[in-house]
């Protein structure tokens, strides 16, 4: 079964952060994730360190999305056709402008740390 990560960038609206937070956590990732071929999901929030000089983040939080499917676009027809049912409630607290989502495949394997010090240490 071929695994993608589901990357989604949002904002609440304005004066409303509380009521996206409850609504993201508690209602919208079980939602998600009881989509068939989403397995999993995990929210982030921008952190006050960032690495470099540029333009700050125009997205102040993050969800990651694992996806297991051999058809992704059937997964995303799928809940497409949830959202704004009782299936996929939706929340006037979520900025709809401003939401990124982006879906990537993987293209190596994961490397860990453990693995990377057995290979040196086998090098050396």
């Amino acid at each position: 079964m071929a695994k993608h990560t589901f990357l989604v960038l949002t904002n609440p609206v304005e004066g409303k952060e509380k009521e996206y937070n409850d609504w993201y956590t508690n209602q919208h990732i079980p939602d998600v994730v009881s989509v068939p071929g989403i397995v999993a999901a995990q929210r982030y929030k921008l952190a006050d360190f960032q690495m470099g000089n540029g333009e700050p983040s125009p997205w102040k939080y993050l969800a990651i999305y694992e996806i297991e499917t051999d058809d992704l676009k059937a997964t995303f027809d799928g809940m497409q056709a949830r959202v704004g049912t009782d299936q996929m409630v939706m929340t006037d607290a979520l900025d709809m402008k401003s939401v990124g989502g982006f879906i990537y495949s993987p293209i190596t394997q994961r490397t860990t740390t453990e693995e990377v010090a057995r290979m040196r240490r086998k090098a050396s």
